[in-house]
């Protein structure tokens, strides 16, 4: 077909639109812009408003013998104490290069603990949490009151609240630490304060005063009726997670309602005094398969990482299928399509960014195949 003065109209105000039209009042217009710090929506917004999410961060396996391997080196070579604080070997993903972000909100990291170390006291405004994938013997120390620290338990410490650790064995010990610094940092909320040289309180309770206080299913103490911020319980304990999940198949089994989906039990830790996540910028749930079950695909908004707590199985990320076992942890980045599949009994624990997600109201799942009103 003939060229039109339309077509030509159409396709120079295309050139105009992505900055790459060729006359000398548009190129003066585009210098204008470079030397008064400008930048014109229309040469960029693919990159701003994309059509879905186009994370940088990428799909990543970390694995747990390389990473202990690693922590135990380190441990040999790097002492602990005032300065550094911790001994901590953040996750960084290889899509978010200069960082050590396991994606744009979430840190998490393999912190070491050598035989009758301490760490000393500090306090910080991100919020943190400790998940210890085996291991026994060291007692984290929150606002004074110290916590043991087992394998399967989630130990918290929020925003602003002192904490340090204290091995009181002769043994090693590590477990990952999660945090929402990325999301702090991008905002430039984050303040540190350093404590105590080493912790308030070097006692080693079976139970800590917060669980005496707050570990009673279905229970609240008269003293504590107002809301917080953040769970006042610093520890949930494997055996409660354990039993929950246990319960749920067996319920299923019964043929009643208990899981989120056939052969998939799951809970989220809850905060005692709203029933809403652990902290106001994490969440962390814990996820029980079958041996042979699966879940289908699913893309979300927001990003998390998961830690295989027990068993072998394999997540395909991305269309990518990856076999994981023990101790291994997984990024899944915002809109990345996942799924899991458990040969034996598998366990996996996980944290995400959807307080934050659910709060701006930035919510999306899509399950193919299935309706998912909120795409609809």
């Amino acid at each position: 077909m003939p060229t039109t003065d339309d077509d030509v109209i159409e396709e120079s105000t295309v050139d105009q639109m992505d900055g790459t039209a060729d006359t000398p009042e548009l190129k003066q217009l585009y210098a204008d812009f470079e030397a008064n710090n400008l930048a014109p929506l229309w040469t960029q917004r693919d990159d701003l408003m994309p059509m879905a999410p186009a994370p940088q961060a990428i799909p990543f396996i970390w694995r747990w013998k390389t990473l202990f391997d690693i922590a135990e080196r380190s441990g040999e070579l790097v002492p602990v104490g005032r300065g550094g604080e911790r001994r901590a070997i953040g996750l960084a993903n290889p899509g978010l290069p200069g960082t050590a972000y396991a994606t744009p909100t979430l840190w998490c990291a393999i912190q070491y603990l050598g035989g009758h170390e301490t760490a000393p006291e500090h306090r910080h405004s991100q919020n943190a949490f400790r998940f210890v994938v085996e291991g026994e013997g060291v007692w984290t120390v929150v606002n004074g009151d110290p916590v043991a620290m087992r394998r399967g338990d989630l130990l918290l410490t929020p925003g602003w609240n002192y904490h340090g650790h204290h091995n009181d064995t002769d043994q090693p010990m590590a477990w990952i630490d999660g945090l929402d610094v990325p999301f702090s940092h991008y905002a430039d909320v984050g303040f540190f304060e350093f404590g105590s040289e080493r912790v308030t309180d070097e006692a080693s309770p079976d139970v800590s005063r917060a669980e005496r206080l707050w570990a009673h299913p279905g229970l609240r103490p008269l003293s504590g009726l107002e809301d917080q911020t953040s769970s006042p319980l610093s520890a949930y304990r494997w055996e409660h997670t354990d039993r929950a999940l246990t319960e749920q198949l067996r319920l299923e089994d019964e043929g009643y309602p208990a899981t989120v989906e056939q052969g998939h039990a799951a809970i989220r830790y809850t905060n005692p005094t709203n029933g809403g996540d652990v902290m106001p910028t994490l969440r962390c749930e814990f996820h029980r398969l079958r041996a042979g079950a699966e879940t289908p695909t699913r893309h979300e908004v927001g990003s998390s990482v998961w830690q295989v707590f027990e068993g072998d199985g394999t997540v395909v990320l991305g269309g990518t299928e990856h076999r994981v076992e023990t101790g291994d942890l997984f990024a899944v980045p915002s809109w990345v399509p996942w799924s899991l599949h458990a040969d034996t009994q598998f366990d996996l624990f996980r944290f995400n960014d959807g307080p934050i997600i659910d709060r701006l109201q930035f919510t999306r799942t899509y399950v193919p195949g299935q309706r998912n009103e909120d795409l609809a």
